[in-house]
C-alpha cells in the first residue's frame, strides 16, 4: 500500500470540555487541505462556544466535510448522512451541515436526498459557519454558502479567513507538527480533476500572513509545518504585494526560532524551478523529501489529461532533484485505467515506476468525475482497470520495500511523535526523507530530533536504534 502523507489525527485530537452551547463532531473525508478546512471549523465553533465531542450521538451540531476527487468519498458521505437522519428522527434539535468539495458540486442533490440538513457550505465560505448554526437555531430553512472568486484579474486577494483558536481550545494548536495552507484552488485544469470547480482559482495568502501564523505555530511548540496547496510550488504568483517566490517563502520561515522542520505538498512537477530545487538542498529546515505527482508513464496519457509535462521532462525535473539531494525521497500520484489508455500506455506506466524508483505512492483506478472532460469519454472497462492497479501495487510494493532496505546501516535524523501505532511499546518519527522510524525510546524524547540507526526495513519503513551521544 502507498505510504500515507499525513494522518487525520495529526491534526485534531478533540477533548471533552463543558459547554453552554453544545457539543460538535465533525466527520472528515479527504485531502490535508480538508483536514485543515475541519480545523478551521472546529475553531469557529469553539469560539462561539461549542465543545467538541467524542461521539457523533453526543453532539448538538454534525458537520460532514466532504471530498469528491473520487466516488467512493462521496458514497461515504451519503451513506454516513443517512446514519445522522435517523439520529436527527430521534434529536429534532441536531443541526446538520455538509462542507466541503461534494457540498459545493452537488448541494440541489443533498437536499433532495437528505432534506434534514439544514445548510450547506462551499470550499470557500467556511467563515460563514456560526452564522449558519445560529440561523438554524432560530428557523429551520435549507440554506446554501457555495460562492467562489471570479476568474478575472491578475491580482487576487479574496482568500479564505483563518483564525487562531480560542483559549483552551484543542483545535490543531500545541501540537509537534502543523499544516498551514498557503495557497488556494488551481488553475491547471487535468482533464481528471474536479479541483478547479470544487475551489476555484489558485489565490495565494499574503506572505506575512503565513509567516505569523507559522511563527505563532512554533510559539506553541510545533516543531514542523507542511505548507498546503493544489500547486503548493506555484505559490505568489497573484499577490497584491507582488510575485513571491516559493523558495523566497521557505527561507522567510526557516528563519522562524523554534521551527525545526518544513514540508510541503503537493508540488506540480513542470513548476520545480532551479531556485526551489538549491533551497532543498541549502536550507537545512527544508526535508529531504518531495511529492511529485507523475499521473502516468505514457505521453500520449499525459496530454489527454493535460498535464503540462512529458514523461522525458518529468524525468529531467527528477534527476535534478536527485544529483542537488541524493538521498532525496520521492514519493508520487499515479492513476491506471484513464479514458483511452492501452494495455501498451499502461506498461509505459509500469516501465516508468520501474525506472524511477519511487519510495511511495498513492495509487488508484480512475474514477470518473461529473463535470470534467474525461468523465465524457469512452471508458476503460472496470475488470481492466481493477487489474492493471493490482498489478501497479504489486510493483511499486516490491520498490518501496527495496527502497527502505537501502536505508539499513544508515543514520537517520528522526522527529520523535510519541508511542508507534504498531508497537505501543516503541516510539516512531519520520525522517528528513519521510520514511517512517520504529525505535526503542524515552518519553522524554518526544517532540526531539534523535538519530537513528535503521537496522530493519518493511513495507511500512525502517525500525533500528537511537545511536549513543544522539
Amino acid at each position: 500500500m502507498p505510504q500515507a502523507l499525513v494522518r487525520a489525527s495529526d491534526l485534531l485530537l478533540p477533548t471533552r470540555a463543558t459547554s453552554g452551547r453544545g457539543q460538535y463532531f465533525i466527520q472528515t473525508w479527504g485531502c490535508q487541505m480538508n483536514e485543515e478546512d475541519s480545523v478551521q471549523m472546529a475553531r469557529y465553533l469553539e469560539e462561539a462556544g461549542f465543545a467538541p465531542a467524542r461521539t457523533l450521538r453526543d453532539a448538538q451540531v454534525v458537520l460532514l466535510n466532504t471530498c469528491s476527487v473520487r466516488s467512493k468519498p462521496e458514497q461515504k458521505a451519503f451513506s454516513m448522512l443517512g446514519e445522522v437522519g435517523l439520529l436527527k428522527r430521534e434529536k429534532p434539535e441536531l443541526i446538520v451541515g455538509v462542507c466541503g468539495c461534494m457540498a459545493q458540486l452537488r448541494s440541489d442533490e443533498i437536499k433532495r436526498r437528505a432534506p434534514f440538513v439544514d445548510f450547506v457550505i462551499g470550499t470557500g465560505q467556511v467563515a460563514t459557519l456560526p452564522g449558519l448554526v445560529e440561523e438554524a437555531a432560530q428557523a429551520r430553512k435549507f440554506r446554501t454558502r457555495l460562492g467562489l472568486p471570479e476568474r478575472k484579474g491578475a491580482v487576487v486577494t479574496d482568500v479564505p479567513r483563518r483564525i487562531a483558536p480560542p483559549t483552551g481550545s484543542s483545535a490543531g494548536w500545541g501540537k509537534l507538527k502543523a499544516f498551514v495552507p498557503i495557497q488556494y484552488g488551481c488553475d491547471k485544469f487535468c482533464t481528471f480533476c474536479i479541483v478547479p470547480t470544487t475551489r476555484g482559482r489558485e489565490r495565494s495568502r499574503p506572505t506575512e500572513d503565513i509567516v505569523g501564523e507559522v511563527r505563532q505555530l512554533a510559539q506553541r511548540g510545533a516543531k514542523e509545518v507542511t505548507l498546503l496547496g493544489q500547486t503548493v510550488n506555484s505559490y505568489g504568483r497573484n499577490l497584491a504585494e507582488g510575485r513571491v517566490p516559493f523558495s523566497k517563502l521557505l527561507w522567510l520561515l526557516a528563519g522562524i526560532s523554534g521551527l525545526e522542520r518544513i514540508r510541503y505538498t503537493s508540488p506540480y512537477p513542470r513548476d520545480f524551478k532551479e531556485d526551489l530545487i538549491e533551497c532543498i538542498r541549502e536550507c537545512p529546515q527544508v526535508m529531504e523529501h518531495v511529492h511529485l505527482p507523475l499521473q502516468s508513464g505514457d505521453d500520449e496519457v499525459l496530454k489527454e489529461m493535460r498535464r503540462q509535462y512529458t514523461l522525458a521532462s518529468f524525468a529531467q525535473i527528477l534527476e535534478s532533484l536527485r544529483v542537488a539531494v541524493p538521498d532525496l525521497g520521492v514519493t508520487t500520484d499515479l492513476i491506471v485505467g484513464f479514458p483511452g489508455e492501452t494495455e501498451e500506455m499502461f506498461w509505459h506506466t509500469m516501465a516508468a515506476v520501474e525506472r524511477f524508483q519511487f519510495d511511495g505512492a498513492f495509487m488508484f483506478a480512475y474514477s470518473p468525475r461529473p463535470g470534467t472532460p474525461a468523465a465524457d469519454r469512452e471508458q476503460v472497462p472496470g475488470p481492466v482497470k481493477k487489474r492493471r492497479l493490482l498489478e501497479l501495487i504489486e510493483l511499486q510494493t516490491s520498490i518501496t520495500l527495496r527502497r527502505n532496505e537501502s536505508r539499513v546501516g544508515k543514520v537517520l535524523e528522526v522527529l520523535v511523535e510519541g508511542p508507534s501505532r504498531k508497537n505501543p511499546t516503541r516510539f516512531e518519527g519520520y525522517s528528513r526523507e519521510f520514511t517512517m522510524v520504529h525505535f526503542p525510546g524515552d518519553p522524554e524524547q518526544i517532540g526531539r530530533l534523535v538519530r537513528v540507526e535503521a537496522t530493519a526495513a518493511h513495507l511500512w519503513g525502517v525500525s533500528g536504534r537511537i545511536v549513543e551521544g544522539a
